[in-house]
């Protein structure tokens, strides 16, 4: 009994997903006696479902977790699980597997608005009474509302995609493990080759604002403009990988996170995404654009200054066609955009 609620306080007292993801998937690991338990993502892209690994227990020690290791996790179709895929079809609670060896796995999918995101994994479980069982479903009861409470305090209620303040807290995390994980590269000495590919594939921070939209609000109304920020919300869902991080600013703005890719490959998904707003038919308004800034994000650098790159590259877009995609660090090196340093550091433009 403690150690039930020693596991329950720590559940209730996180408001982060990943801390709350290691503490139930812990307390079920060591409830079944499990011999490995995972929390599983399972992603909605388009007309496809993944499921990523996100967090691993093996034999009751949490595997390590750091983002730039958890995102070379594989996203795998859910065709390989085929049980879990009849489970949910049927939108099953609990879901078991016996495979040719005779050992079981568990699937627990975390229900909510008749929706999975998270399904959790129990592995080769021990045998466990019905008192066990009872305490389970207790744990995920309390498991599904945090996570309820989590996902409203850190999305907007317009577009259902993340808020300014939950951007704060990714972009801090971004920059942490980004600089602990350059910093044991340099001490671990890696070879040329995988220095030479890690240093093609970095993060980026896009900005990106709708064309005229006051324009939209003034001619057809709030309510046609609101569609058309969730419509181009739907379409970020759609244009981007899961792993990428996607931001409502607030008005027409929105701020996206590039996870590991090459800048050539940056600028291709960011003027694909154009395209297809440019593309859609919006109801009532018929065509729409978006101007997008991006900026290479450097781990050592300020926040703010990232941040404030990815605007000025917006701006450029802006004042000079809309519709477009505008990188930083190509504006400057072109010309484009002339920068002066001052004597207490501060970049003029």
């Amino acid at each position: 009994m403690e150690s039930i609620i020693k596991h329950l306080m720590e559940i209730t007292g996180h408001r982060d997903h990943d801390l709350l993801n290691i503490s139930v998937i812990s307390a079920l690991s060591e409830l079944t006696q499990a011999a490995r338990a995972r929390v599983l993502d399972i992603l909605h892209v388009g007309d496809k479902v993944l499921v990523k690994a996100q967090i691993t227990v093996d034999h009751g020690k949490v595997a390590p977790n750091e983002e730039h290791l958890v995102h070379l996790v594989p996203e795998l179709p859910i065709e390989q699980f085929p049980q879990l895929l009849k489970g949910l079809s049927q939108q099953d609670n609990v879901i078991e597997q016996l495979d040719e060896q005779g050992i079981r796995t568990v699937w627990l999918p975390i229900w909510i608005n008749e929706k999975v995101n998270v399904c959790l994994e129990i592995y080769n479980p021990g045998v466990y009474s019905e008192n066990t069982k009872e305490v389970m479903s207790g744990i995920l009861v309390v498991y599904r509302n945090f996570q309820n409470l989590l996902d409203y305090s850190e999305r907007d209620s317009l577009t259902g995609l993340l808020n300014r303040k939950t951007f704060d807290d990714n972009f801090s995390k971004i920059l942490r493990t980004s600089v602990q994980k350059q910093l044991s590269d340099e001490i671990d000495q890696p070879d040329v080759e995988r220095r030479n590919s890690d240093k093609e594939k970095q993060h980026w921070l896009a900005v990106l604002d709708i064309d005229h939209f006051k324009r939209v609000n003034d001619t057809f109304g709030h309510l046609y403009g609101d569609e058309v920020l969730i419509l181009v919300a739907n379409l970020m869902r759609t244009s981007f990988r899961p792993s990428d991080k996607l931001f409502r600013f607030g008005g027409e703005e929105f701020v996206i996170l590039l996870r590991s890719t090459s800048k050539d490959d940056a600028r291709m998904i960011f003027e694909r995404f154009r395209e297809n707003v440019a593309r859609y038919p919006f109801p009532q308004v018929g065509t729409v654009t978006i101007s997008i800034g991006f900026a290479h994000i450097d781990p050592f650098e300020p926040a703010v200054g990232i941040i404030g790159r990815a605007d000025q590259a917006l701006y450029f877009a802006k004042s000079n066609g809309r519709n477009r995609v505008c990188h930083y660090e190509d504006l400057v090196q072109s010309g484009d955009l002339h920068i002066e340093q001052s004597h207490d550091s501060v970049e003029f433009f």
